[in-house]
């Protein structure tokens, strides 16, 4: 220890350049090496809360109902369900929290009850039907805007009362025609008189899409219902809002009247680490402690649902889809770094080897030596490992802390231990005189050649493992061996090349021999003669190759997903709706800017197949269609194109005699067969014939049931009238299409963009942060392989340049000597690009049946089986550009690399002569 600081102090001042180089390396190393993990933590916390954020009023939330007048206590107040709600709501288990601005609490009726005053809108299905409940605070959930609150004296409303006041929304109030003042009257179920409820103020919710109105949608707008039989009619169902005093009266209102609390969850402040601990809490308030807890202290008869445990699971399904393909570029750029990082340790250990050879034959033991170089690394490469990790805690303030030291402490350990260790096996043994550089030796050593086939056997089992169980990890998420195929496929391939390039160069060398001039054959010998040293150099540009070949196909997969998924839910470029649209919509929207086409259709859903039970397939949707525009309309847009006269109706259509042919999807072809069916409407049924079976057609939903006619056979006029246009052109816009449509008359015709719902599938910020970082992986594995690069060229620049000296006094021209760096660079340059394509497009290969990008690509939506799985597909440019680069960088350098070195003769003479 007494020598070691004095040793470190003397090699430090002598040579800064490279401990301050080492310094950078390791700083730009272990920032990225400790904010990935940190980065991956952030998308996951951000997915969860996103998820909770974005679930429906109902699945978000935990309901808890109860009947707390039954237990001989009498009618529950507003102080008592008040209490209840503060005593719930510090009895959730943590992580789970109540959101209290989203949260809501009163009594409501069971079944709704029937107005019975006939100036109140009806539709074909009968009364219109109400909702009672004591919403507790709309005065801070909503803003008055006509009338007066409703009120309920202190202690006056009592079971038989018989007249109460409310208040109803904005949309209730112009759906049902309330006014303030009106009274409704509402028949009870037991008898003894109507309720007659005064409606005495119009309110209008403030934030209407959040939890507290719609957990329950009907308190703020109306819903239009069907009644059960043969034949469905519509009719009205809303909701009267009463004072919180009230309550008492909503108990004769029927046996399911009940109270409730509707708890919403918070997820401020949801980190990584509360996924699992959530989904605990959540089964605990359900049926565990939590519930049985509350039930003592309430009652036995309280009841707790929740669909909260099934959006966790959705997240949990998105997150272990992304992992996957994240793990991929992590694991490959880790690879390369770490490939780097030997490097460097290698290229001061052969720019020191005679002074290390020295020290060895003058009595340093080889540990000795390793110690002292130990610590000459360590000062510069702790405190920048240290930088590093601080400054990815910096960067990424959420995530998990040991993940992130642990790597950082990976690539310290790397950067220290890599010179030490390189040097310590180099100068194992003292020998007389060093061996040539720039030779490998006829025959590897036996250590060499078992080495490399222990490593190679693995490797080949493990991706042969990977294969036969298709890629896939045994429980899901992210798996090691699938994460590492891309590394396995390059490092089997860099032994491979860097065994077998030797014999076509050498026989390339050959035939160039007689040739006229020395360069050419020069170049190919020399490369010829590189020994193992090329295969770190040549391994971190496989990796990264392939890595970045990998990336190239999981982006090009996600886009052609989205492209297809989002031309499946418009049908075309863009879609109008109306229903119906006026007769002229078709050709105004033809003469809008950036139109090329238009195909008009005819859509009605929950298509009456008559004798034939649809209950296996659910609802069917009909479409009646021009076959000539809806034909090109496939054909371009690739879904299910088909001949135009395949769907033309015969000729005197429509009729009762005529036999329509039909498109229909899978489900609808098995149900119907090859027979004349009667399908259609009572007033205007008409006979189909499939033709021909789809499995998806422009304008049916995403996995759906379809039926496809012409409209000019359907007998109905009501079903030859358009209610969609698909309209066809790449720079159509929306604000075109609206004017066109709004000319023909069609004012309230809804108007959809395929770019709009294609840029809907990026709001996931857990999809957001996956492709970010993976898209930072491939970028910082490519600038790994360009260092990789660099490092090989700088570790025999100064042979080549002793070489270049000693052929120049033997007549080798300048000209020559720049030619000749150049030729001999390039036989290891097209190696490693033509190395990358190939394991790139094997890794693609093996990790393709393993990896399905439909949650990355869709972020997370349903309604999409259409599109099937997505797995990753070969991109041409991905495999090729990223290989094109790597030869021309190689040139490049070297051709930097001869210009100065040419210039020099004499000085170099004796650089690099160790004989």
């Amino acid at each position: 220890m007494g020598g070691l600081v004095p040793w470190v102090g003397v090699r430090l001042r002598t040579a800064p350049g490279a401990a301050v180089a080492l310094l950078l390396l390791t700083l730009l190393t272990s920032f990225p090496a400790a904010a990935l993990p940190r980065a991956m933590d952030a998308y996951a916390a951000e997915g969860l809360r996103h998820a909770l954020e974005t679930a429906p009023a109902d699945r978000g939330a935990v309901e808890l109902t109860d009947t707390p007048w039954q237990d001989g206590t009498g009618p529950i107040t507003p102080a008592a369900l008040a209490e209840r709600y503060r005593r719930i709501t510090a009895a959730l288990p943590e992580p789970l929290r109540a959101d209290h601005a989203e949260s809501a609490y009163g009594v409501r009726t069971g079944s709704p009850l029937a107005a019975s005053d006939p100036w109140v809108p009806q539709l074909d299905g009968g009364q219109t039907v109400f909702t009672l409940s004591t919403h507790h605070g709309i005065d801070r959930h909503a803003v008055l805007r006509s009338g007066r609150w409703p009120r309920s004296a202190g202690g006056s409303v009592a079971p038989d009362t018989r007249a109460v006041e409310a208040a109803v929304t904005t949309a209730t109030a112009r759906t049902l025609a309330i006014l303030p003042g009106a009274t409704l009257h509402l028949p009870l179920p037991g008898g003894g008189g109507p309720l007659a409820v005064r409606v005495t103020g119009v309110v209008e919710p403030k934030r209407p899409e959040g939890g507290y109105w719609s957990f329950e949608p009907v308190l703020r707008t109306p819903a239009r219902l069907f009644t059960s039989g043969p034949v469905p009619e519509p009719y009205w169902h809303g909701a009267l809002l009463l004072p919180p005093g009230a309550a008492p009266v909503l108990l004769p209102a029927g046996p399911g009247s009940e109270a409730y609390w509707r708890i919403a969850a918070d997820p401020a402040g949801l980190g990584p680490d509360d996924a699992k601990a959530l989904r605990k809490a959540v089964a605990s308030i359900e049926d565990g402690p939590a519930r049985a807890k509350l039930g003592e202290a309430f009652s036995p008869d309280l009841f707790v649902e929740s669909d909260l445990d099934h959006v966790l699971l959705g997240a949990d399904r998105a997150l272990a889809a992304l992992d996957p393909v994240v793990a991929v570029a992590a694991f490959g750029v880790a690879c390369a770094a770490g490939v780097v990082l030997l490097m460097a340790g290698g290229l001061v250990a052969a720019r020191r080897h005679d002074e290390l050879a020295l020290l060895r034959a003058r009595g340093g033991s080889a540990a000795g030596i390793a110690g002292r170089l130990l610590g000459e690394t360590a000062v510069p490469v702790l405190p920048a490992a240290a930088a590093g990790c601080a400054a990815a805690f910096a960067a990424v303030p959420e995530g998990r802390a040991l993940p992130s030291l642990l790597a950082a402490g990976a690539v310290a350990l790397v950067a220290c231990g890599a010179l030490p260790a390189r040097a310590a096996f180099a100068h194992r043994r003292v020998r007389s005189h060093g061996e040539r550089a720039d030779a490998a030796p006829a025959r590897p050593s036996r250590r060499r050649t078992v080495a490399e086939l222990t490593v190679l056997v693995l490797a080949v089992a493990a991706v042969a493992a990977l294969r036969r169980r298709g890629g896939a990890a045994p429980e899901g998420g992210a798996d090691l061996l699938a994460s590492a195929a891309p590394a396995l496929v390059a490092l089997i391939a860099a032994l491979l090349f860097v065994r077998l390039h030797p014999v076509p160069l050498r026989l390339a060398a050959r035939s160039v021999a007689r040739r006229r001039g020395p360069v050419a054959f020069l170049a190919l010998a020399r490369a010829g003669r590189a020994g193992g040293a090329a295969t770190l150099p040549l391994l971190a540009l496989l990796v990264a190759l392939s890595t970045a070949a990998f990336g190239g196909s999981v982006l090009t997969g996600i886009s052609d997903a989205r492209d297809r998924a989002s031309l499946i839910a418009v049908g075309a470029d863009a879609r109008v709706e109306g229903d119906p649209l006026p007769a002229g919509a078709a050709d105004a929207v033809r003469k809008a800017v950036g139109v090329t086409d238009v195909a008009a259709v005819h859509r009605s859903y929950d298509l009456n197949l008559r004798e034939r039970d649809t209950g296996g397939i659910g609802s069917v949707t009909l479409l009646a269609v021009d076959p000539e525009s809806y034909a090109r309309l496939a054909a371009r847009t690739g879904l299910g194109s088909f001949r135009a006269g395949v769907l033309r109706a015969p000729s005197g259509a429509p009729g009762d005699s005529a036999v329509l042919p039909a498109l229909a999807s899978p489900g609808v072809a098995a149900l119907l067969g090859g027979d004349a069916v009667r399908i259609g409407p009572a007033a205007g049924p008409f006979t189909v014939r499939v033709g021909a079976v789809l499995e998806v057609t422009p304008g049916a939903a995403s996995g759906g049931e379809f039926l496809v006619v012409d409209a000019a056979g359907v007998p109905v006029e009501g079903g030859r009238t358009p209610t969609t246009l698909l309209v066809s052109g790449s720079s159509v816009s929306g604000a075109a299409l609206g004017a066109a449509v709004r000319s023909a008359g069609a004012a309230g015709a809804a108007v959809t963009l395929r770019a709009e719902v294609r840029a809907g599938f990026t709001d996931s910020p857990a999809q957001r942060g996956a492709e970010r970082i993976y898209t930072w992986a491939v970028t910082a594995g490519a600038g790994y392989a360009v260092l990789a690069l660099l490092l090989a060229l700088l570790q025999a620049a100064p042979e080549r340049t002793a070489l270049l000296a000693r052929l120049r006094t033997m007549g080798l021209t300048r000209r020559q000597g720049r030619r000749l760096l150049v030729l001999e660079s390039l036989p290891q340059a097209l190696l490693a690009a033509g190395g990358g394509v190939l394991t790139g497009w094997v890794a693609i290969g093996l990790l393709a049946p393993g990896i399905d990008l439909a949650a990355p690509a869709l972020a997370g939506r349903g309604g999409f089986a259409a599109t099937g799985p997505v797995p990753p597909a070969a991109d041409p440019w991905s495999l090729l550009l990223p290989a094109v680069a790597v030869v021309v960088l190689a040139v490049g350098v070297a051709a930097a690399q001869a210009w100065p070195a040419t210039r020099r003769t004499t000085t170099e003479l004796r650089a690099g002569d160790a004989r």
